[in-house]
């Protein structure tokens, strides 16, 4: 059976990648990390599913959701570095964006939706999701006042999602795909 976690793209990434006129693309690629600057997929396996969000003044958006291929680094990652000068993955420079210098960056190919910028996960809804960790124990998104998410710390970091709160935004994207 496959997990569903959630990872938070920050203004930066999301920035970056509609600069790139990235926006309807699928990402064939994301990067997991050692460093709290980029987020550690480490529970992620293949068939498992990561929805990329992003919060912006308060609203929660969901950007993509991604299926993962693996874990390993493949021929269109292109050359490893020999040197800390050279890139990390210079076969995904045009995915760059989301995390390919990270400290110890290792690349996760995916199959995505297209990256949307405009769809928000309902405010009623956010008071209903629910993440679990390992020993099983649940908790909910801190922070949400009338449908609206005043602090985003609490989605920082790569979370696993109940079955629950995961056929939630399985419906979201479904909602916003017809």
């Amino acid at each position: 059976m496959s997990d569903a976690f959630t990872v938070l793209w920050t203004h930066d990434t999301c920035r970056a990648l509609r600069a790139a006129g990235r926006e309807g693309e699928r990402p064939p690629v994301a990067f997991s990390g050692v460093h709290s600057s980029l987020p550690a997929w480490s529970g992620a396996r293949p068939g498992d599913e990561v929805y990329a969000l992003h919060v912006n003044r308060g609203e929660v958006l969901l950007v993509s959701r991604m299926r993962v291929v693996d874990r390993e680094r493949r021929g269109c990652c292109g050359a490893a570095p020999a040197t800390w000068r050279d890139a990390g993955f210079p076969g995904h420079h045009d995915w760059a964006a989301l995390g390919a210098g990270g400290c110890g960056a290792e690349a996760v190919h995916v199959d995505a939706t297209p990256m949307r910028f405009d769809m928000a996960i309902p405010g009623e809804l956010l008071g209903r999701l629910t993440w679990r960790n390992r020993r099983g124990q649940t908790r909910g998104l801190k922070y949400v006042v009338d449908g609206r998410l005043q602090r985003a710390v609490s989605l920082q970091g790569f979370y696993r999602l109940t079955p629950e709160s995961a056929e939630d935004l399985a419906e979201v994207v479904a909602a916003t795909a017809r």
